[in-house]
């Protein structure tokens, strides 16, 4: 294992419950007829809702509501998943390259750096929706990760939350850890080799050991 990639959000923070609450509250606004449409977007780039959600007649109202989004993380709460930290300290310590790979833009990383000052000392890269071409489930943000340290995607693991996040790192051809912090254990297992619910008690070697298992 030469390099762990990271998504952000209920991967590397316990922030979808919050981003739940806000999307509930936009979706409600512009979208009363769809009830519970927040959990349905869960997991998709702010381009993917806009584009499905958000065009036509509503296109006027992304300049709006991306105003709010910004607000709105600004003066979220970060903070890490139970058992994080101890993790990357012990990935770190075996020698793995560690890195965010997000859909997050970088006035959201501000608010990320802000509020968690010691995070950028965590990872040896980040990577945001500024450095890909294409959005997840395409493989190509992992795929740059994966070359931003010079590793062929089989000595690669990803840590992903949300469907396309899953099916992101499937495509790449790298190992995937599901975390079922957004969707179900049940659900995330066909898309990825390991599960788990936070990262309390996992290390390199654990890690290791359940990887090996599938």
């Amino acid at each position: 294992m030469k390099a762990a990639l990271f998504d952000l959000d209920g991967v590397v923070f316990d922030t979808e419950p919050q981003y739940t609450v806000f999307w509930g509250m936009i979706c409600r606004e512009y979208h009363p007829e769809h009830p519970q449409l927040e959990q349905e977007i869960k997991g998709s780039t702010l381009v993917q809702i806009y584009d499905r959600w958000f065009s036509g007649a509503l296109a006027s109202e992304q300049a709006s509501i991306t105003a709010r989004l910004n607000a709105f993380e600004a003066q979220m709460s970060y903070e890490f998943i139970d058992g994080f930290e101890a993790l990357i300290a012990s990935l770190r310590a075996h020698g793995v390259k560690t890195a965010v790979v997000t859909s997050s833009n970088q006035p959201k990383m501000a608010s990320v750096y802000r509020a968690q000052p010691r995070f950028k000392t965590l990872f040896d890269a980040i990577l945001t929706s500024e450095d890909f071409e294409y959005s997840k489930p395409h493989p190509d943000c992992y795929l740059k990760g994966a070359a931003r340290f010079g590793a062929a995607p089989s000595e690669c693991v990803v840590f992903e939350d949300s469907f396309n996040g899953l099916k992101s790192g499937r495509a790449a051809g790298m190992k995937v850890v599901g975390v079922a912090t957004t969707n179900t254990v049940e659900a995330i297992a066909p898309l990825s080799d390991v599960q788990v619910k936070d990262y309390v008690g996992l290390d390199y070697d654990k890690l290791v050991e359940c990887l090996h298992c599938h």
